[in-house]
């Protein structure tokens, strides 16, 4: 085939158009890149702010903003983080602070916000408004820190409706204390003793309705220092102690004296109050000479729900019981330990009535993570019970908590797989035609992870339908979540679940993500990060090139609207610590239910790496932000954000017809001469039909025809390929094709025999190596000329093509122009273990252009069929 000059197309309008380029030779097919790279919004701020960390798009009646998240604003004094909004289409960029912290308050407590971390979390509300979560958000009970966070529920006008803080409990503030002090002669020196409980009662807010403190000293017998209800302030109760006398005594009475104080140092005629906790401390040397008593005297403080600390000093305590106690080498090591154990007795203030010290909701970090559900927005809470975790759902104005054990099963799980999970640590929820399912990860549960799919039942409780496990000791797995409605119908079609710190074969955390069926959440397919190089962008001084980087792929995951306009939904994966943690961010496009396995664009961080870091940290797509008709990207990393316009997309059909539409290879009249030889003049006339498939059609995108003449000389095939050659104007629809194969047919005089083909195809099957199969392939014909042979090959699932070999340049596809001779190729397969079925199957098919007679296509197929016996296994060397 020739081309001539003709072969550059000016087409005129659209501008996108103007420059299809027609090539003899086979293009390397262009994937379709749906976002501008370039020509975006920038929004910088401070990197040691974390800046960029959450991103979301939001709209409101004064105009298009991106919401972007900042949680460590404000230090170094105080980190208090907050949200900017960045307006989008004004004449300035510049983003404004909402102020959260300052105007986010619970009332009635004593508030700590200088590390709250707002903007950690970030979500818009499909109602209008969106969340802002502090997870680091803190009150004060008594002289205890506790760490509940906080979420701004704000209005779509950036006005703080209420704030949402379901881990915050009231404290309890009410406890008696009795301190038992072990006197005798072998405590030396006495002052330490003092100076210890001097500090411990510091801690202590003593007072109505608040704690109080009573002391019993022992030696050979026992004294009542000071009576729970003696001292109404913690001052009082101070002066009195600088001048505590030792007890003395040569004999040491430790459980005489503890079962004096359970006795009687707790009765109402001392103070005691009912109802109210009870705390005994034990200081004692170690040594005792009444250690007979020890099982009964626990016993009876058990029973009456005394809750007991002990320290031990200068000895063997022994510590079988279940007491808690802090081992030092003498008496002044207890000034060391004091705060310590202050903090222990006063985790005890919020869990009032209940014997257990452990934390519950204390700790919770409520809105570590956050999800608007159809039915409310549910609330990750990693630190809630000993850092176990727990989902909070806040609906209409309540909340739902569920019980310390509802995600767990202790008959079937032991204690130290879910110690410290972190349950919470990302929350999803997905619609299906049963109803609402919800989902949370447990990043740390086993080491490895896990993902518990659950819903709750019509009393509020958890009821756990099935869990999905981590493969890989400390990958993270369930970090990160997100559910996917493919094909827009309402209904969730995918789960994708990210493990970032997954450790790749170069032993970096490369990362990983895992896409499940939402039908029984079968696993259907991992995604992974392209190897990229640490030094891909940097520098000559870089010292090693080809340096491996752990990208942290599935750090971020979300669910884009339509990019490519095929009616299905897309997703963004980041990987921002990729290419020296300057990060990237991976696209895929959706495809009926499911997703593509191999992505369509990776967007690299661009600018100034110095002052953006972490590109790929949150990703937000939802929004038309510029008003064509198309959804718009914005991606974060730490120091700023960046808002990428999407491109539209061109549906491109083309056609060619010849002239004259047949030729006569027997008796042409020539029409051309070229290099001295007669040949056959062929006009082809190639027109494009194109129209955009967004919404928003204007002059320079309408529908439109476009035609233009090529001349070819002794031209039966003629293969056009078609594509856009610069980056600009919409994209290719990638489902259509992007080229076309005419054959120019011949025409006979009427007393000229019709040639006619005949084809004939054999196959060869043989074992190459373990697990391969080769075919070997040999295509004839028996009779006249056969035009545009090709050989298609159709092979069940259990067995993956590898590649062709074959003696000469042909395509897959195996497009052979008068086949006259025997073609002989081969095949190569491989099993794939995925698939397991009785039977290989493997269908060879020879077609052509040609004429061929019904008696002669019985051999144009063969069918092979290869019983399977055993199953792929799996080979283990040392």
């Amino acid at each position: 085939m020739t081309l001539n000059d003709s072969s550059l197309l000016c087409l005129g309008q659209p501008h996108w158009l103007q420059n299809i380029i027609i090539k003899e030779q086979k293009a390397s097919f262009c994937l379709s890149l749906c976002i501008y790279q370039k020509n975006g919004l920038s929004f910088s701020g401070p990197l040691e702010d974390m800046f960029g960390y959450t991103v979301q798009q939001f709209e409101n009646s004064e105009g298009k903003w991106v919401l972007i998240g900042s949680p460590l604003s404000g230090q170094p004094a105080k980190r208090t983080g907050d949200v900017y909004k960045c307006p989008v289409g004004k004449e300035s960029n510049t983003c404004v602070k909402l102020d959260l912290p300052q105007n986010t308050t619970v009332p009635n407590l004593r508030e700590v916000k200088e590390n709250m971390t707002m903007g950690t979390t970030l979500v818009t509300n499909p109602n209008g408004g969106f969340l802002a979560c502090g997870p680091q958000y803190g009150y004060m009970c008594g002289q205890q820190l506790y760490i509940s966070g906080v979420c701004a529920n704000v209005s779509s006008s950036f006005q703080i409706l209420n704030s949402v803080a379901p881990g915050v409990q009231e404290c309890g503030k009410e406890l008696d204390i009795v301190m038992v002090l072990d006197g005798s002669n072998s405590i030396y020196p006495w002052s330490s003793i003092v100076d210890f409980l001097r500090r411990f009662i510091e801690n202590i807010e003593i007072g109505p309705k608040l704690s109080q403190v009573g002391i019993v000293s022992y030696g050979e017998t026992v004294t009542h220092r000071v009576n729970l209800s003696q001292f109404d302030n913690t001052q009082d109760l101070l002066k009195f102690v600088d001048d505590l006398p030792q007890h003395t005594g040569l004999n040491t009475m430790t459980f005489l004296g503890i079962d004096t104080a359970r006795k009687e140092a707790f009765m109402p005629e001392r103070g005691a109050r009912p109802g109210v906790k009870k705390v005994m401390v034990i200081v004692t040397d170690g040594e005792s000479h009444d250690f007979y008593k020890l099982d009964k005297v626990i016993g009876d403080c058990e029973n009456d729900g005394i809750e007991r600390f002990g320290i031990a000093v200068l000895g063997d305590y022994n510590r079988g019981n279940k007491n808690h106690f802090f081992n030092v080498s003498d008496e002044v090591a207890l000034l060391s330990i004091v705060d310590a154990l202050g903090s222990r007795i006063f985790a005890l203030e919020a869990t009032t009535g209940n014997f257990t010290s452990s934390f519950e909701m204390e700790m919770s970090q409520t809105g570590f993570s956050a999800h608007n559900s159809k039915e409310g927005v549910l609330l990750g809470a990693v630190g809630a019970y000993d850092w176990n975790g727990t989902v909070v759902m806040h609906k209409d104005g309540k909340t739902i908590t569920p019980a310390k054990n509802e995600f767990y099963n202790p008959n079937t799980e032991a204690g130290y797989e879910q110690l410290a999970g972190y349950l919470g640590y990302d929350v999803q929820s997905a619609s299906t035609p049963n109803g609402v399912l919800y989902i949370t990860g447990a990043p740390r549960y086993n080491h490895t992870g896990r993902v518990v799919i659950y819903n709750l039942n019509k009393n509020n409780t958890v009821v756990v339908s099935q869990i999905l496990k981590g493969e890989q000791i400390g990958s993270y797995f369930g970090s990160v979540l997100q559910t996917v409605d493919v094909d827009g119908d309402s209904y969730t079609d995918l789960l994708l679940v990210g493990a970032p710190m997954y450790m790749g074969s170069e032993k970096n955390e490369q990362g990983q993500v895992y896409v499940y069926n939402l039908n029984k959440f079968e696993h259907k397919f991992t995604l992974k990060p392209v190897n990229q190089s640490c030094c891909t962008a940097r520098s000559d001084s870089c010292t090693n090139k080809n340096e491996p980087c752990g990208a942290r792929f599935g750090t971020a995951i979300a669910a884009v609207s339509d990019l490519n306009l095929d009616g299905f939904n897309d997703v963004a994966i980041g990987a921002p610590f990729e290419n020296d943690h300057r990060g990237a961010v991976y696209i895929y496009h959706g495809d009926q239910t499911s997703l593509k396995e191999k992505f369509v664009q990776r967007i690299p961080a661009g600018g100034d790496g110095e002052k953006v870091k972490f590109f790929g940290q949150s990703i937000h797509g939802v929004m038309d932000l510029n008003g064509d008709g198309i959804t718009d990207v914005t991606i974060g990393g730490l120091g700023g954000a960046s808002l990428f316009w999407s491109r539209d997309v061109a549906e491109l059909h083309a056609n060619m017809t010849f002239n004259p539409p047949k030729i006569n290879l027997q008796h042409s009249q020539y029409q051309c001469e070229h290099g001295g030889r007669q040949s056959v003049c062929v006009t082809t006339k190639v027109c494009f039909f194109y129209s955009i498939k967004s919404d928003n059609k204007d002059a320079n995108s309408a529908a439109g025809e476009t035609c233009n003449i090529l001349y070819f000389r002794d031209a039966l095939l003629v293969s056009l390929e078609f594509g856009l050659a610069e980056d600009q104007g919409p994209v290719l629809d990638e489902s259509l094709p992007r080229s076309i194969n005419k054959t120019v047919r011949q025409t006979y005089d009427k007393f000229t025999r019709i040639p006619l083909s005949a084809l004939i195809v054999n196959c060869q099957i043989t074992a190459s190596r373990r697990f391969r199969i080769d075919v070997t392939i040999t295509v004839r014909n028996s009779r006249d000329n056969a035009y545009n042979t090709k050989v298609t090959l159709n092979f069940t699932p259990n067995i993956n093509y590898v590649k062709v070999e074959v003696r000469f340049l042909v395509l897959i596809c195996i497009i052979l122009v008068f086949l006259c001779c025997d073609e002989t190729f081969k095949v190569k397969f491989e099993v794939n273990p995925k698939h397991i079925q009785e039977v290989i199957q493997i269908n060879v098919t020879a077609t052509s252009d040609s004429e061929e007679l019904d008696s002669t296509l019985h051999d144009n197929t063969v069918r092979i069929s290869i019983p399977v016996k055993y199953e792929v296994g799996l080979l283990f060397s040392a």
